[in-house]
C-alpha cells in the first residue's frame, strides 16, 4: 500500500464532523431550519464604533459593545452568533499570535450573548491568488489554517467561510477547515449582477465544486438584495447535494445624513426569503444592512416549519472555476488529448525545457477547437512530475476555462495538482489493483474529484468484456466505500490496437455497453489507441468513435483539432438528441459541400461552451492541423492570451517596418478593447482577461525595447484601497489594465490614510484618483478621503469601485464616477485624459 499523504491522514483523523447537538446535526443534514444573525458592520456603524479602528479589535477594546450587538440578534431569534472575526487573519493583524488572541476574544463575546451556536467568521484574505495575482495557494492556506486552529481552540461550534469571490481561495479555506478542525463547514460565495463572481464562477459551478469538496452547507451572501439573489439560489439548489443558505444584503446602500441605509425593508426582505425557503433554502440570515429587525422577521417566518426540499438528482460533472461539464442522458463531451507527451517530441522537449508557452498554446488551440475538457499529463521520468503537473494546471487555468483531467500514474503528482486546482477535476486514473485503489481513491474523496477507473488489475488487461466489467464493478464498489458517489466514477474499458489485438475491439465495445447497463456509470475511452500501427489512422479512429458512441461512450479522449473526429462528434450529438433541433449542426455544416467536406463552423456546440472562442470560422481555419496556428494576427494572439506568441508577432511587425505607434493604436489597443467588450458581455472572464492583458503587455514591452517608446504615455493615475480595508484585489486588476493602456499608475497600496492619498495627489499633480473598498465598514474611510481631496486637491477627479458600492452610493460619497469593473475604469481614464 502506498502511503497516504499527511494532508489526507490528518483530515481523516480530524474531520469527522462534530455537531454540537441534534438540532445542528439536523440542520447540516437539511432536516431543520437554522437562523443566523445579521450584519455586524451595519450595527458597528450605527453605534459609531468603526472610525479609525479595525472592527475585529473591538472584541478586545470594547467587548461589551460587541456582546450587546450579538445579544440584540439573539433576542430577535438568531440561533447562530457570528463572531467578529471576518478579517482576523495574519495579513491584517500582523501575526499568528494576534490571530489567536482576537479569535479568542471574539468567540468569547459571541458566546456571552447567550447564542445557541457561535460561528467563527472567515472572510477572504484580501489578496489575489496565482495565476492572476502573486499570492500563492499555499500562502492563503496557511493564513486560513491559522484562523481555523484559532477558532477551534477558542471553542467555535461552526466555521463560516463567507463573501468569497475566488473559488480557489474558497478551496484553500475549506481544506484548512477540514484539515485542522472537526467543525461543520458553512461556505458562501458572493455574486454580482451578472450572476457570477467577479472571477467568473457561476452558482452551479460553486455548488458542484463545494458540495463535492465536502462542505456541510453552501450558499450565497452579500453583494445583492434578496430578490436579486433568487435566480442564483435556484441555480444553486439544482446543483447542490447539501443544504443551501442565503444571507442577502438589505438591497442597495445609500448615504443619508452621514449614515449608510439600505432600500429593502424588513418586510420586503422576509417576503423574498420566504420564496427561497419554499424553493428549498433551509439556512438563512442577513448580510450588509440587516439589523435585528430583519432577523426577527425571519424568525417569525421559520417558526413551526420544516424544510421540504427534495435533493437534486445525482449528475456526473467536472468543473473549472468558470465552467461545468455535466453529462445527463445521452450527452457526450470531448476530452482534448494533446497535452500528453506520449508520442509527441515537441511536447516532451517543452516539458524538459519548462517551455510553458508551447503547452499553453496547445491548451488554447484545443479550447477553441471545441474540446469540453483538457487532459493534462507531465509524465516524463527525467522531470519532477509533481511540481511540473501542478505548475501546468495553474497556468492552463489562466488561459482556458475548460475543466481539466489530471492524468498521472503517480499519486503524489495527482495530489499536488488537484490540491491547488480551482474546481472539481477528473483524475485519470485508478485501476483494479489494490495498491492503486488504496492510494488514489482517498485523494479523490478528500479533494472532491471525479475519477476514471481503468479495467485492469494485478493480472493485467483482460481479454473479454465480462472480465473488464468485473474489474469495473470492483472499482465502483471501492470508490463508494471510500465515500465517492457512483456518479463521480467513470470507467475506461481500455482501447487496444486493432493491428495487434483485433479480436478485442468488439469486446471493448461490448464492455462499454455492459458497464452502462449493469453499473450505470459514465465511460471514457482513449480513441486513438485503436489505430496504432495502421495507415490512415483518422479513418479507423473515426469509425471506432462512432461505434463507441453507439455502445454508450460518454467522454472520448481525442485530438479535437482533427476535422474528421469533430464531424463524428457533431453528427452524434444530432442523432442522440443533444443538439436540439440540429441547430448547431445546421449552422456549422450549412455550406459543407461548397467547402469540399470541411464544415464552415468547426463543429457543433460543445457540452460546455468556451468563453474564449473566437468566431466559428476562425476556429475552423486555425484548427486544421495538429499544431496551434502560427499565422494568427497580433490582435488574435492577445485575445487568446498567448503571451510569447504576441511578443514574437510584435517583433515581426517592427522588423517589417511598421510604425510602433501604429502597432499600438492599430492592434494592441483594439485587441484590448475587444477583450474588454467580451468581458462586459460575459463571454470571457477575469482569468482570461488578465491573460490577454499579459499578452498585450508583452507586446508593449517589445515596442518599448525596440522603438524607445516610453513605458507610460498618459496619466498619472493614483490608486488606493481606503483606510480600514486590506482588500486590494480590484485595485491591482485596475492597475494592470491601466498600465497596459499606457497610463502611469501610482499605487498607494491598501489601508491608506486619507492624508497620504491627498499628499501623493498634490505632489504628482494627479488628475484621476481611484479608490476601492470591499466592506461597508470601510466606506467611512472612502468618504473621508474624498472630502479631503475636494478640500486640498480640487483639480483631481475621483472614481470609486468595490463590492459594496453602486452608482447611487458613489454619487452620495462625492465621487465623480463609479466603475463596476476594471474595464470601466479604463474607459473613464480615457475620458479624463482625452
Amino acid at each position: 500500500m502506498l502511503p497516504i499523504t499527511d494532508h489526507i491522514a490528518t483530515a481523516r483523523q480530524r474531520h469527522q464532523v462534530r455537531a454540537k447537538d441534534d438540532l445542528l446535526r439536523d440542520a447540516i443534514e437539511g432536516r431543520r431550519f437554522l437562523l443566523f444573525d445579521g450584519a455586524m458592520g451595519t450595527m458597528l456603524q450605527q453605534a459609531g464604533l468603526v472610525a479609525g479602528e479595525l472592527p475585529e479589535l473591538l472584541c478586545e477594546t470594547d467587548p461589551q459593545a460587541i456582546i450587546a450587538i450579538h445579544r440584540a440578534y439573539v433576542d430577535a431569534g438568531a440561533q447562530v452568533a457570528t463572531a467578529n472575526t471576518f478579517g482576523a487573519n495574519a495579513r491584517k493583524l500582523g501575526s499568528a499570535e494576534a490571530v489567536a488572541r482576537v479569535h479568542r476574544a471574539a468567540i468569547d463575546c459571541a458566546r456571552a450573548s447567550g447564542a445557541r451556536y457561535v460561528a467563527a467568521d472567515i472572510g477572504p484574505t484580501g489578496a489575489l491568488l496565482e495565476p492572476i495575482g502573486t499570492f500563492t495557494f499555499d500562502e492563503a492556506y496557511e493564513l486560513f489554517a491559522q484562523q481555523m486552529r484559532a477558532a477551534r481552540d477558542a471553542g467555535a461550534d461552526i466555521v463560516l467561510i463567507e463573501t468569497m469571490t475566488d473559488l480557489l481561495e474558497m478551496k484553500a479555506a475549506v481544506l484548512a477547515a477540514k484539515e485542522h478542525t472537526d467543525l461543520p463547514i458553512f461556505a458562501t460565495m458572493t455574486f454580482d449582477q451578472t450572476g457570477r463572481t467577479f472571477l467568473g464562477t457561476s452558482p452551479q459551478v460553486a455548488a458542484l465544486t463545494l458540495s463535492s469538496l465536502g462542505v456541510n452547507v453552501l450558499g450565497v451572501n452579500c453583494s445583492l438584495g434578496p430578490a436579486a439573489l433568487e435566480p442564483l439560489v435556484t441555480e444553486m439548489l439544482a446543483a447542490s447535494a447539501c443544504p443551501v443558505m442565503v444571507q442577502a444584503n438589505a438591497g442597495l446602500p445609500a448615504l443619508v445624513d452621514g449614515r449608510t441605509v439600505f432600500n429593502v425593508s424588513p418586510d420586503e426582505y422576509a417576503e423574498s426569503v420566504a420564496r427561497m425557503i419554499e424553493a428549498g433554502v433551509s439556512v438563512v440570515g442577513g448580510c450588509c444592512g440587516t439589523d435585528p429587525t430583519y432577523i426577527a422577521r425571519l424568525a417569525n417566518l421559520m417558526q413551526g416549519r420544516t424544510p421540504t426540499r427534495a435533493a437534486p438528482a445525482p449528475v456526473c460533472a467536472i468543473t473549472s472555476a468558470q465552467q461545468a461539464l455535466t453529462l445527463t442522458g445521452r450527452q457526450v463531451g470531448v476530452i482534448g488529448e494533446r497535452i500528453n507527451p506520449t508520442g509527441k517530441k515537441k511536447l516532451k522537449a517543452a516539458l524538459r525545457e519548462q517551455n510553458y508557452d508551447y503547452i499553453l498554446n496547445e491548451a488554447i488551440a484545443q479550447d477553441q477547437a471545441g474540446a469540453d475538457a483538457l487532459d493534462v499529463n507531465a509524465g516524463l521520468p527525467e522531470i519532477d512530475e509533481a511540481a511540473t503537473l501542478r505548475e501546468l494546471v495553474k497556468r492552463i487555468q489562466a488561459v482556458s476555462g475548460l475543466p481539466l483531467q489530471i492524468d498521472s500514474s503517480d499519486p503524489v503528482a495527482v495530489e499536488a495538482a488537484v490540491r491547488a486546482y480551482a474546481g472539481k477535476p477528473l483524475i485519470n486514473s485508478v485501476n483494479g489493483k489494490r495498491e492503486s485503489l488504496e492510494a488514489v481513491l482517498p485523494i479523490a474523496q478528500h479533494y472532491g474529484c471525479a475519477v476514471v477507473g481503468l479495467t485492469l488489475d494485478e493480472n493485467g488487461i483482460p481479454a473479454t468484456a465480462e472480465e473488464r466489467v468485473a474489474i469495473a464493478e470492483r472499482i465502483v464498489r471501492a470508490a463508494e466505500a471510500c465515500g465517492i458517489p457512483r456518479e463521480d466514477v467513470l470507467i475506461d474499458c481500455l482501447v487496444m490496437a486493432a493491428s495487434t489485438n483485433q479480436s478485442e475491439v468488439v469486446q471493448i465495445l461490448r464492455a462499454v455497453q455492459l458497464v452502462k447497463e449493469r453499473l450505470g456509470v459514465r465511460t471514457v475511452l482513449g480513441v486513438s489507441n485503436v489505430s496504432f500501427g495502421l495507415p490512415a489512422r483518422e479513418v479507423v479512429n473515426a469509425t471506432f468513435l462512432a461505434a463507441a458512441f453507439s455502445a454508450g461512450l460518454d467522454l472520448p479522449i481525442l485530438n479535437p483539432l482533427a476535422v474528421r473526429y469533430r464531424e463524428v462528434v457533431d453528427a452524434w450529438r444530432v442523432l442522440c438528441g443533444q443538439d436540439q433541433q440540429s441547430r448547431a449542426y445546421i449552422e456549422g455544416y450549412a455550406h459543407y459541400a461548397a467547402t469540399v467536406g470541411t464544415p464552415t463552423t468547426g463543429g457543433a456546440a460543445s457540452a460546455s461552451e468556451s468563453p474564449r472562442a473566437d468566431s466559428a470560422a476562425a476556429r475552423n481555419t486555425e484548427a486544421q492541423g495538429s499544431e496551434p496556428s502560427e499565422g494568427a494576427s497580433l490582435g488574435t494572439l492577445i485575445v487568446q492570451g498567448r503571451k510569447a506568441d504576441a511578443a514574437h508577432a510584435c517583433r515581426l511587425l517592427l522588423d517589417q517596418g511598421h510604425d510602433p505607434l501604429d502597432v499600438i493604436n492599430g492592434q494592441l489597443i483594439p485587441a484590448l478593447d475587444r477583450v474588454g467588450d467580451e468581458f462586459e458581455r460575459g463571454t470571457l472572464f477575469l482569468p482570461q482577461l488578465m491573460a490577454s492583458a499579459e499578452a498585450a503587455k508583452a507586446g508593449f514591452d517589445v515596442i518599448k525595447d525596440r522603438a524607445g517608446t516610453s513605458e507610460a504615455q498618459k496619466g498619472p493615475v493614483a490608486l488606493a484601497t481606503v483606510k480600514g480595508d486590506i482588500h486590494d484585489i480590484g485595485k491591482n486588476i485596475v492597475k494592470m489594465l491601466l498600465e497596459n493602456y499606457g497610463y502611469r499608475v501610482i499605487d498607494l497600496g491598501r489601508d491608506v490614510d486619507p492624508q497620504v492619498v491627498v499628499d501623493a495627489v498634490v505632489k504628482h499633480q494627479v488628475r484621476l484618483v481611484g479608490l476601492s473598498a470591499l466592506m461597508t465598514t470601510s466606506i467611512r474611510g472612502m468618504e473621508d478621503t474624498i472630502r479631503l481631496l475636494r478640500a486640498q486637491a480640487p483639480f483631481a477627479r475621483i472614481l470609486v469601485g468595490g463590492a459594496v458600492l453602486n452608482p447611487e452610493y458613489a454619487q452620495m460619497v462625492g465621487a465623480d464616477w463609479y466603475a463596476k469593473d476594471a474595464a470601466e475604469s479604463v474607459r473613464i481614464a480615457g475620458e479624463v485624459f482625452a
